[in-house]
């Protein structure tokens, strides 16, 4: 099974694809990893349109089985919710498109489901990852390390219900 996990966002959003094997104590291997980035000067609707563009070429490289998004529950910047609520909505879209289920998890069950530990530092949660998926480098970016975290999730909570 193929799970590409998302970190939704307007100017980066950061993608993770994992493979996994369940017959194979849960083996997990990095299939890829990074940002989809866009041009602040862009407007909106230009920026949602290079993550939906970009995001299927993706989809069509990698034919994950599933989508697994970080759920957006609270943010500090009442500004910042809008627009990553914007990329995420694309997010979705792109993947009913492509006829792939979409499943959300908060940053707390990424970090439980990565350390154990829901208020883990991100650092900690990034050597975790690299250890989990027995990386050479630590994941960066960051937000490319939590898509990582998000799909592991995503594998730890479809297990359970193997």
């Amino acid at each position: 099974m193929i799970i590409l996990g998302i970190d939704p966002g307007t100017a980066t959003t950061g993608y993770g694809l994992i493979k996994v094997n369940f017959k194979n104590k849960n083996d997990l291997q990095c299939l890829a990893y990074g940002c989809i980035t866009t041009i602040p000067g862009k407007s909106d609707g230009q920026r949602l349109k290079e993550i939906e563009k970009e995001l299927s070429k993706i989809i069509n490289k990698y034919k994950p089985d599933i989508l697994a998004v970080e759920r957006i529950f609270f943010f500090k910047n009442q500004k910042t919710i809008i627009t990553v609520s914007q990329a995420k909505g694309v997010i979705i879209l792109t993947a009913a498109k492509k006829k792939i289920p979409v499943v959300e998890y908060s940053p707390v069950e990424v970090k439980m489901a990565v350390s154990g530990y829901g208020r883990a530092e991100k650092k900690q949660i990034q050597r975790l990852i690299q250890s989990i998926l027995d990386l050479d480098d630590l994941p960066k970016p960051d937000d490319a390390a939590d898509a990582l975290g998000i799909a592991i999730c995503c594998s730890q909570r479809l297990k359970c219900k193997k």
